[in-house]
């Protein structure tokens, strides 16, 4: 693990793509049959393959305890080094490499095969002592550099610029195998490790889609200006509702259903209801579709669904509370019951379209626990803004707008499918809050918490928090603000002047107890900033309020829920 350790960090010294693959094209040859798939999942920055559904479910305080504990510092010092750095890998490390003269390894140090063993042991163990227990001992055996590594692959948060293409890229060249091969394998396997084995073996054309192992889901670009979707998928389009809830594929081979999400984890138990409806359909195969929450003949607000999220078993009331239905879009590989499953990635969509009409599927609002989503061409600009609107009015985020023509690409994310979305309305906030950012927006001021203006008592209620929106010049300007304009402290997070207002793009409003103004929205975005405006002119509860009363009754009642509560400014 130590030289896979300094092998990681030569990769993140580098800028230069062509570098990092070298350097892993020369390094994965070496490694025994037993290490080579464990080595690319790590390089993935994953415990365990994508396609595994298990988590190690080590939380922060484990992990601060055990770090802690063996570097014989107090309980608050990984959290100042985190501060640091925002990295939870580079803070172990500092506390460990700052104890390192009176805390020797103790055992051997751990190969790849051992953290390999002991992530799978962390994940089987019950409960957080049980789990820091074997976490300890792994970390125990580590010097501070290999400890950083071990910590990174277990947050997920690897951080050494190695995307999914350059470690594919890798392979490729470290076998003498062609990149394509390697690309579909890895996206039929959904296994890095196994697609780096298939082609230390010559055998990447052996991969195959296999029932009940969960695909990466085709993803789409996010666009909004219907002349530049239909310039890019015209001159016909196809459209469909994009819904507000979560993506599943579905997994039938005789009686045995399955669910899987987006992070490809095995969700059938939080949804038995779609699970015991598959079983008496009249095929075996692969279906990709959104799972809503549903009630008399309308999508419930994503906050609904979040009630059943993460439940093992639901219980009666809360599936009678919250009921949900499986809206079907796509088919990926399909076959008659009990027997042949054909896969279809390759097909064109309005073939695979054909496939999965053919099996019968009500539309949405016809009834039952399946539907089939919501299609319709278009072939011009006009044609496409009236789906869209279409689309809101039926309480839907937007659309999906799709080449007829494209293949199935597994994990891909390209201009074949694009999402057109909208901001519903913004609303104007003052920064109440600032938080340091992650990543390549470390030691910047990123993170924005917002508030609007209650009238019945005069204070900032916050309304929610946004990441985006802003340029990196803009981020550098207003951090630098905020730091001159820190009124208080609490670690990453810091309380400041309630001056710098800001226009907030959003896509869904919803009632919530999260946020002390009584509203929460979705998807926020910072639109601008509005050095213009002064904190007296932000918007108020009421107005929210106004703003979520309009939608109740379908977006083209929104500016007049609006324009009735304040002057446009």
């Amino acid at each position: 693990m130590r030289r896979w350790s300094e092998v990681a960090e030569r990769v993140a010294a580098t800028t230069r793509t062509s570098e990092k693959t070298r350097l892993l094209a020369d390094e994965l040859p070496t490694l025994s049959p037993d290490e080579l798939p464990i080595a690319a999942v790590f390089l993935a920055g994953r415990p365990f393959a994508e396609v595994d559904g298990r988590s190690t479910g080590l939380g922060w305080a484990t992990i601060a305890a055990a770090v802690t504990g063996l570097a014989g510092v107090p309980a608050g010092a990984l959290g100042e080094a985190y501060d640091r750095s925002s990295d939870l890998g580079v803070a172990v490390a500092d506390v460990l490499g700052r104890a390192n003269g009176s805390r020797p390894e103790t055992g051997e140090p751990p190969a790849l095969v051992d953290v390999a063993a002991a992530f799978a042991a962390i994940e089987a163990s019950s409960g957080p002592a049980a789990k820091g227990a074997v976490f300890t001992d792994l970390l125990a055996r580590c010097d501070p550099l290999t400890a950083k590594y071990v910590v990174k692959i277990l947050s997920g948060d690897l951080r050494i610029g190695l995307r999914e293409g350059l470690l594919e890229a890798a392979i490729a060249a470290a076998f003498d195998r062609p990149l394509d091969s390697v690309k579909r394998a890895g996206m039929l396997t959904g296994d890095v490790g196994a697609t780096a084995v298939l082609a230390r073996d010559d055998a990447l054309d052996s991969a195959s889609l296999r029932l009940f192992h969960p695909l990466k889901f085709m993803l789409a670009s996010p666009a909004e200006d219907a002349a530049e979707i239909m310039a890019r998928l015209g001159p016909t389009a196809w459209v469909e509702d994009k819904y507000d809830g979560i993506r599943v594929q579905l997994h039938r081979a005789g009686d045995e259903v399955r669910l899987y999400s987006r992070d490809l984890h095995d969700v059938s138990g939080q949804f038995p209801e779609v699970v015991d409806g598959a079983r008496d359909l009249p095929w075996d195969g692969i279906l990709d579709g959104e799972l809503l929450a549903y009630r008399d003949g309308e999508v419930m607000p994503f906050v609904a669904l979040q009630k059943r999220l993460g439940r093992k078993a639901p219980s009666t009331s809360i599936r009678t509370q919250v009921p949900v239905i499986c809206v079907a879009f796509d088919v990926l590989a399909m076959g008659p019951r009990g027997g042949r499953v054909e896969p279809g990635l390759d097909a064109p969509l309005s073939d695979r379209r054909e496939r999965l009409e053919a099996l019968g599927l009500p539309l949405v609002g016809d009834g039952g626990v399946f539907a089939l989503s919501h299609r319709v061409s278009v072939e011009s600009v006009d044609d496409l803004e009236r789906a869209f609107a279409d689309a809101r009015s039926r309480n839907n985020e937007g659309l999906m707008v799709k080449d007829p023509t494209s293949p199935y690409s597994p994990g891909r994310r390209g201009l074949g499918w694009l999402k057109m979305k909208k901001a519903l309305a913004t609303i104007d906030c003052v920064v109440v809050g600032v938080e340091v950012g992650h990543g390549k927006r470390h030691g910047v001021l990123s993170d924005y918490t917002f508030a609007v203006r209650d009238e019945a008592s005069g204070s900032l209620v916050t309304i929610g928090k946004a990441y985006s929106g802003l340029t990196d010049a803009e981020i550098a300007e207003m951090t630098a603000w905020f730091e001159a304009h820190t009124v208080e402290r609490f670690g990453r997070y810091r309380v400041v002047e309630p001056t710098i207002v800001v226009e907030i793009a959003f896509d869904v409003i919803v009632r919530s107890n999260r946020h002390r103004s009584g509203f929460s929205l979705r998807f926020p975005r910072i639109a601008q900033l509005r050095p213009d405006k002064t904190v007296a002119e932000i918007d108020t509860v009421a107005d929210v309020e106004a703003i979520w009363r309009g939608l109740q009754h379908g977006p083209e009642h929104l500016v007049t829920a609006r324009a009735g509560s304040r002057p446009e400014g």
